[in-house]
């Protein structure tokens, strides 16, 4: 029996800043069946100048006058609410989970307890961020978005050198855009990091729909992260590119019937199978009446169902024998 996808609904930064939205995003991800719901845990101040442009993207979905620095201090979540965020999740039985995006916000995580540290595509080659997470020697979930496999491996060697063993990293295949094209998808670099590094790997799905999620957990993902949002017509960079609540369900539902049909691989017969079989396959019958003492040849036998009596498959056992009684058209041999 295959392991069960982690699956996280990434509420990112879709709360817009309003903890009860936030705390509405937690209802939605526990009602989809998600095992963690995350956030985005950052200071603007900490996180870009003053002056960085924001992503194409983000232009389209928010003010193209805004600098990137503003957005993004309408979108922290204070420590306060951080220590609500929890407190919801434990109301809903869903397990809360938030990137720290600097190093002080990695800080507060721990401090909250947080035994699992996301690191984004956009922190894959800061040194500084990589060697304090790594000296934490907790379970790290890596984003790849924008990276070569030079550099997801370098990202790997210092979680290794700093205390994090290669045992406790999960690597997600990414690419960086919202919605991503189909045509830069490529999720089989999924399996080639897989190959590259003897690391287990999941993908975090950028793309519109489920299908691209649920064909990753076919190919040996073992954590999907899907960003959702109550409605896609909210205001917010990345509401458009973003599931639905329904959606979301149904990809987890998806997911979920995708790690049972998957199977153990051995090629068996199945429950169902056995009771179908004898309606299914045929057996050797006599294609018109034959005597007792008559050989049995290609023109007195045939095959037809059911399956209950001797297999075709002893055809030329048969053929030349002779019949041991009379036979009816028709009736098993």
């Amino acid at each position: 029996m295959n392991s069960k996808t982690l699956i996280i609904a990434e509420a990112g930064v879709n709360h817009n800043g309003d903890l009860d939205l936030a705390k509405q995003l937690i209802n939605a991800a526990a009602d989809a069946g998600a095992d963690l719901v995350k956030f985005q845990t950052f200071n603007a101040n900490r996180q870009v100048t003053r002056t960085a442009k924001k992503a194409d993207y983000q232009t389209q979905t928010t003010s193209s006058t805004e600098s990137q620095h503003a957005m993004l201090r309408r979108l922290e979540l204070t420590e306060e609410m951080h220590h609500q965020l929890i407190a919801h999740c434990l109301t809903q039985n869903i397990g809360f989970l938030s990137t720290g995006f600097d190093i002080e916000s990695v800080d507060l995580l721990v401090s909250l307890g947080q035994e699992c540290f996301k690191i984004p595509s956009g922190e894959i080659t800061n040194l500084p961020y990589l060697r304090h997470i790594g000296q934490l020697g907790k379970t790290v979930i890596l984003s790849t978005g924008m990276a070569t496999l030079g550099e997801i491996e370098a990202a790997i060697e210092v979680l290794e050198q700093t205390g994090t063993p290669r045992a406790k990293v999960t690597v997600l295949h990414c690419t960086t855009e919202y919605p991503t094209p189909m045509n830069e998808v490529n999720l089989r670099a999924m399996q080639s990091i897989h190959a590259a590094f003897d690391v287990a790997v999941g993908y975090s799905d950028h793309t519109e729909g489920i299908e691209i999620a649920i064909a990753a957990v076919a190919m040996g993902a073992s954590v999907i992260e899907k960003h959702f949002t109550l409605d896609r017509t909210f205001p917010g960079p990345d509401h458009q590119a973003s599931l639905e609540p329904a959606e979301l369900k149904a990809m987890v539902t998806a997911i979920r019937n995708i790690e049972i049909a998957l199977g153990d691989g051995i090629k068996r017969l199945t429950p169902s199978e056995a009771r179908n079989k004898p309606v299914a396959r045929k057996s050797l019958v006599a294609s018109r009446a034959i005597s007792i003492g008559e050989i049995f040849t290609a023109e007195n036998i045939t095959t037809k169902r059911p399956g209950t009596g001797i297999s075709p498959m002893r055809w030329d056992e048969l053929v030349g024998q002779a019949a041991q009684k009379d036979y009816q058209e028709d009736e098993l041999i």
